[in-house]
């Protein structure tokens, strides 16, 4: 257990720093158009989050492409140009080492999707009437 009390549900103030400088030299990186990669240079990624190991030399970063569309296919892009790109965010932020990057889906999108969906579900909507109108 860290002595400092921070856990994984917890980081310190400087994890989430060096976890927005990561995020911050990787979306710059991807937006100025440093790769070659076709599938990366056509399509407009977003990047909604970037945890960090306690150690900071693991960087896990939530990625989406726009639309949603080509996941696995951006995914692969991703971790074909991983290398690059890791350059790019050693260049721009400054610590003792390079984080490695992983990529995974950004989910939340979905999750919300999926809650829209539910409150605008007509099981829903009917629990949600106020109980005056129920006498009517």
């Amino acid at each position: 257990m860290p002595r400092s009390g921070h856990n994984a549900a917890n980081p310190s103030q400087r994890l989430l720093r060096v976890a927005e400088a990561v995020r911050h030299a990787a979306v710059e990186a991807l937006a100025r158009g440093h790769f070659e990669e076709p599938t990366l240079a056509a399509r407009s990624l977003t990047i909604r989050e970037v945890k960090m190991s306690p150690d900071l030399r693991l960087a896990t970063l939530s990625v989406m492409p726009l639309g949603g569309k080509a996941r696995e296919e951006t995914l692969a892009a991703l971790e074909r140009n991983k290398k690059a790109l890791r350059a790019e965010v050693a260049r721009r932020i400054n610590l003792k080492f390079a984080p490695d990057l992983r990529f995974v889906l950004d989910d939340s999108y979905d999750a919300q999707a999926r809650i829209d969906e539910l409150l605008h579900s007509p099981r829903v909507a009917r629990d949600l009437k106020p109980a005056d109108s129920e006498d009517d």
